[in-house]
């Protein structure tokens, strides 16, 4: 019983982040359990866990996507899905749709009965939720229960998603529009002519444009499901009215599709319909949708004869670039600001936003402007207190060093980074070894040995047992990185000694490196 107690016990804990590594930690929790007690007792007190906090839920949904093994396989994959049902409910989106992801990772691995028996009343009771995030979940989850139901529970089905599509929601009706295609794509063609074609007319002519744009992605999906003649017929007139609709979102979406359309319906209606309404885009009044519009000028020409190019587009398009331009001293004075003040906001997502931004920001501005404005910043982000934001910073550094260069990231990454190791919380002193094996790859042998490794075999001798075998895991993934002498003379060693650790999780993450190692000649 002592991971189960340990498990509750930290579960229970006030400090989020003994939570939350708990949840990380499932899988070595359910290794000790063995898969009779993992479906007995670990998967029914999960799911009778109530922490209300957005991360550890999320934390929870995604560990259970890769939960089929440690309940016995696919055969028993049927226990998960009560937890990941009722998170499916709950206010978050990012939990809802990491449960629904999970799910569909479960059930493609669930055999037909299990589908029929279990996850197709799983999707009707979803889709009768009384609050709509349920119903919304249930949208995403279709595709995977369909194509094993009967007959009868299929045309019960097709009917739920299209009372989906007419929900008194928006939420849901976007959810609907959103996942038509991938369900569109499971149904047989007699009823895809008639009843997705008769839910998909309903989408395009929904009074909200989030649903309208969001029907836009549909058409190129239902156009490569559909015979070229009905794609002329039923698509090509959507597609037309779309890029006159009064909403610039929605024509911003065609403008932003249009190669993916112009494939769907064919050559000869592109020539003769699409023509047109691609000019109206490049001149629409939003500037928004002209640069949409503008950027598909190359993919929209190459299957236009050269002629039509010339004639119809080609006037379109000479657009002077100056005034696209906001320069740096702009963008310091006015954007710089702003991105400083979300970069502390109080909200972990806005921050993980802000973050997303940074190699876009990065390529823009070149090295100097990066290195006085945005580089503390990076930094910063590294010792967050959402574990979210501490692996978006690792991976951030990672694309700023493969955007600038290994020669700039040895001197103004890694030293920065390598100041941190020595942080006295273990969470922050795991994130930089995150950071390290992200950055291994892109640094190259010469960096990685002199640099990084010595730092990792130093942290091999703490004195936390999470740090220790995150020092096996890392020694691991940069074995491909180094020379062979360089893991007989300092890797192997150091696993050899970490695999003798009085914890558990050491002694199996460091055997399971050294066995990377043998087998390494046998793959070469």
């Amino acid at each position: 019983m002592y991971p189960i107690a340990v498990l509750i016990d930290e579960l229970k804990n006030d400090d989020i982040h003994l939570r939350l590594n708990s949840i990380r930690r499932l899988s070595t929790i359910a290794r000790a359990l063995g898969e009779e007690r993992t479906r007995k007792e670990l998967i029914p007190f999960l799911n009778d866990n109530n922490d209300d906090d957005d991360e550890v839920l999320l934390a929870m949904a995604e560990e259970l996507g890769a939960f089929v093994p440690y309940v016995g396989g696919a055969e028993h994959a049927r226990v998960l899905l009560p937890p990941l049902e009722t998170l499916c409910s709950v206010e978050e989106t990012c939990v809802r749709d990491k449960a629904v992801e999970s799910l569909c990772k479960i059930g493609s691995q669930m055999g037909e009965r299990d589908l029929v028996e279990c996850l197709v009343p799983l999707v009707k009771r979803l889709a009768a939720g009384e609050w709509f995030t349920a119903r919304v979940s249930a949208c995403g989850l279709f595709h995977i229960a369909y194509p094993s139901a009967p007959d009868a529970v299929k045309t019960e089905l097709r009917a739920t998603y299209s009372h989906l599509c007419q929900d008194d929601m928006p939420m849901v009706r976007r959810a609907a529009a959103s996942n038509l295609g991938k369900f569109a794509a499971t149904v047989d063609p007699a009823h895809l002519k008639t009843d997705i074609l008769t839910i998909f007319e309903d989408l395009t002519q929904d009074d909200q444009d989030s649903v309208r744009l969001l029907a836009v992605e549909g058409c190129a999906a239902l156009g490569k499901l559909l015979e070229p003649q009905d794609c002329v017929a039923h698509i090509l007139p959507v597609i037309v009215s779309f890029s006159q609709d009064k909403s610039w979102r929605v024509r911003y979406m065609v403008a932003n599709q249009l190669y993916e359309l112009c494939e769907a319906v064919g050559p000869e209606p592109t020539r003769t319909d699409l023509v047109p309404a691609y000019v109206r885009l490049l001149r629409d009044n939003e500037a928004e949708v002209r640069i949409a519009a503008a950027g598909k000028v190359t993919k929209f020409c190459r299957i236009l004869d050269p002629e039509l190019a010339i004639q119809h587009i080609l006037p379109c398009v000479k657009l002077d670039q100056v005034n696209q331009v906001i320069g740096v001293d702009l963008l310091s004075q006015s954007l710089l600001p702003a991105i400083v003040e979300l970069a502390g906001d109080r909200h972990w997502r806005v921050r993980l936003a802000i973050i997303e931004y940074i190699p876009l920001l990065a390529n823009q501005l070149g090295m100097g402007f990066f290195d006085e404005k945005l580089s503390a910043l990076c930094m910063q982000w590294l010792q967050d207190k959402v574990h979210s934001i501490r692996e978006a910073a690792a991976y951030n550094l990672k694309r700023l060093a493969e955007e600038y260069g290994p020669d700039w990231a040895a001197e103004h990454i890694i030293p920065q980074v390598l100041e941190m190791t020595s942080n006295p919380h273990y969470l922050y002193r795991m994130t930089i070894l995150r950071a390290i094996a992200l950055l291994a790859p892109v640094m190259g042998a010469d960096i990685t040995c002199s640099k990084l490794l010595p730092v990792i075999i130093n942290a091999s001798k703490d004195r936390v047992p999470n740090i220790k075998f995150n020092v096996a895991k890392v020694l691991q993934s940069i074995i491909p990185v180094v020379d062979q002498s360089v893991v007989g003379g300092s890797i192997r060693p150091c696993l050899a000694e970490l695999s003798e650790d009085p914890d558990v999780d050491v002694r199996f993450y460091a055997s399971q490196a050294i066995q990377s190692i043998d087998q390494a000649p046998m793959s070469a």
